[in-house]
């Protein structure tokens, strides 16, 4: 895989892209960046094209000083972006936790550029959990009060490989990946994700569609995954057993396994 810095500002990787061939995209999680994504690059780069890339604010990519940057269809258009420098016109969309917000933004604009989608550990509207409404004044206030940063300063990458099998709520790994994409974004995205409401949407995904969950995913319950299947025509969910919100890194093999048979179904146009 190679890296690039798009327009001095947003971090990818691509492997050779060929023509003729399956186009993968990959968007990580809040707090998170690229490198979760590694083993999958690693497992499909000779396979498919593979685009993986860090969320503005994240990984290395620069970090926008204004809580308006970190809207969720900014995220979206950014990928857009992205997908046109490479002069990548039809992929399949895979996207985990936060970047599910981001995939169903993306799909409510430039569906017509998405063969598939695959939704790992997603949700459509924070603002239905009761846990979500709980934390929503104390995430509110604390956007309120912090200061308004004056760097663009990228961070760097996480090595994941320390925390395989951590739990949803894993203190070190936590840390890690605030301490590197920095306190004021993660809160900026955590408020934005508030104020995104992909319900409307879901009914507009007309391309296929694979869910994958956690059967014991407390942060994004196994609920709301099948309300996203049930919203979404003919799509797909897998439940895996045993399993928590952070599946891509936890269970590479199942999640890896049901990628390769959903792309598999699909006659994607090159």
């Amino acid at each position: 895989m190679e890296e690039y810095l798009y327009k001095e500002r947003l971090y990818y990787k691509t492997n050779n892209i060929k023509k003729g061939r399956v186009t993968l995209v990959f968007i990580h999680g809040v707090s998170g960046s690229s490198s979760a994504w590694v083993h999958y690059e690693n497992k499909f780069k000779d396979t498919y094209n593979i685009v993986s890339f860090d969320l503005r604010g994240h990984g290395k990519s620069t970090k926008p000083t204004k809580y308006e940057s970190y809207k969720i269809e900014l995220f979206a258009d950014d990928l857009e972006e992205l997908l046109k420098h490479l002069n990548i016109e039809k992929f399949i969309l895979i996207s985990h936790s936060f970047g599910s917000l981001i995939a169903l933004a993306f799909l409510n604009k430039y569906q017509e550029m998405v063969s598939g989608a695959i939704l790992l550990s997603p949700h459509y509207k924070i603002d239905t959990m009761l846990s979500a409404r709980i934390m929503k004044p104390f995430i509110y206030g604390i956007v309120s009060i912090l200061p308004t940063p004056k760097s663009k300063t990228a961070g760097g990458h996480i090595d994941y490989s320390k925390y395989l099998n951590s739990g949803d709520w894993n203190i070190p790994r936590t840390y890690a990946d605030v301490k590197n994409t920095s306190l004021t974004t993660y809160m900026y995205c955590s408020k934005q994700a508030y104020l995104f409401d992909g319900q409307k949407i879901l009914e507009k995904i007309k391309i296929p569609t694979l869910i994958i969950h956690g059967e014991n995913d407390s942060i994004f319950p196994v609920k709301y995954a099948r309300e996203l299947n049930e919203s979404i025509k003919g799509s797909e969910i897998v439940v895996i057993k045993n399993t928590d919100h952070i599946l891509v890194l936890n269970n590479f093999k199942e999640v890896s396994s049901a990628i390769e048979n959903f792309v598999g179904k699909i006659n994607t146009p090159r």
